[in-house]
């Protein structure tokens, strides 16, 4: 049997596609469709060997065990330059015909498709290749996701589908997500009374889920490029909350585990100090840490450096002072990915529990 394909489109960046994407696929499977990936347009993409290809293909990848073809699952990549290319000579770019002919493979291959954008609708439009144009040329139905709030939402919705609406693209539902757990009512009631005004079915309000923002060690790294000093291996270590500089106010600490800290070498040792009582007072086994930045120096004494060994703490050094780290650190925009195993079973989750998905099975 074959399926109306699916197209998942944002309002913004960093609303949950992926999130939203991921739950969609997991539907699908649970209901023994024949389900297959693509993200036809991308921006972010990773060299493997030989394959240059969009980084979120790799997770799809994984999940639904397919062998990735650029070809198919990532056939236009819009990465740094490529505006400046397609504009010089737009006539060497031929990216709707590498759209359609991906959209000829995966059909073959599979009974629906589900295709996911990249960034706002309009993302790709100097290329002809923006989210509503691809979501046409795809003849597929648009699943648009929006950050949770009322009016604020409203607006977003009217202006982003109205793009969509001009291509003639149909929209199949709205999923609201990233909304605070005593506003879900609210949202809910409000933003669907000018949905059903538009005539647009809204799928679910997904609420706001804090663990999906934490990033990890070399997240963290990355973003102040810092030098690790200790225990490499514990790079994927979680980051729950940030703890900075050196009185550490223990009493406005909710919860005790994977915390950050980030505090000049000469207060460590005062830190550590710190630590150890909080670690006494919330009755836990081994450190609240889950890392350590440094700032100033990189060299510390020795009863630090056992406290680190002891509950193989990864250490990194950044040339930025406490205050920039923090900033830098408190900045980092999260993304879902392999390396984040429970974030995938998390929003497969939150999906699978806030949203009605069965009106989605419209068999061609």
């Amino acid at each position: 049997m074959k399926y109306k394909n699916i197209y998942v489109a944002a309002t913004s960046q960093h609303v949950g596609k992926t999130t939203s994407t991921l739950g969609i696929v997991s539907y699908l499977i649970k209901k023994m469709v024949n389900v297959g990936y693509c993200k036809p347009v991308g921006q972010q993409f990773l060299d493997i060997g030989n394959l240059k290809v969009d980084k979120d293909i790799i997770l799809f990848a994984d999940l639904l065990g397919f062998e990735m073809n650029p070809d198919w699952h990532s056939p236009v990549i819009l990465g740094k330059g490529a505006t400046e290319l397609f504009l010089d000579n737009p006539d060497e770019f031929d990216y709707q015909t590498k759209i359609l002919q991906a959209k000829e493979a995966l059909e073959k291959q599979h009974e629906m498709v589900i295709y996911e954008g990249t960034g706002h609708p309009g993302v790709g439009s100097v290329a002809g290749v923006s989210n509503a144009k691809v979501a046409k040329i795809l003849d597929a139905g648009v699943i648009m996701v929006v950050e949770g709030g009322i009016g604020k939402t409203i607006d977003m919705l009217n202006m982003t589908t109205a793009l969509f609406r001009e291509n003639n693209v149909p929209i199949l539902g709205v999923v609201i997500n990233k909304v605070l757990e005593d506003k879900i009512s609210k949202v809910q009631t409000y933003v669907n009374k000018w949905l059903e005004k538009e005539n647009i079915p809204l799928l679910g309000v997904v609420p706001y889920d804090k663990t999906l923002a934490y990033p990890l060690m070399e997240t963290v790294t990355s973003a102040i490029k810092g030098e690790i000093l200790h225990n490499a291996h514990k790079m994927e270590n979680k980051v729950a909350d940030i703890i900075a500089g050196t009185p550490i106010e223990t009493n406005k600490i909710r919860n005790p585990e994977d915390l950050l800290l980030i505090t000049d070498t000469k207060y460590i040792i005062k830190a550590i100090d710190r630590l150890r009582m909080m670690s006494y007072m919330y009755k836990l086994d081994g450190s609240p840490l889950c890392g350590i930045v440094l700032t100033g120096q990189k060299k510390y004494d020795e009863e630090a450096l056992e406290y680190i060994n002891k509950y193989q703490i990864p250490v990194i050094h950044t040339q930025l002072d406490t205050y920039s780290a923090v900033l830098k650190i408190s900045r980092i925009e999260v993304k879902i990915n392999r390396h984040t195993p429970w974030k995938i079973t998390r929003a497969i989750r939150l999906i699978e529990d806030n949203l009605n998905l069965d009106g989605l099975l419209v068999s061609v």
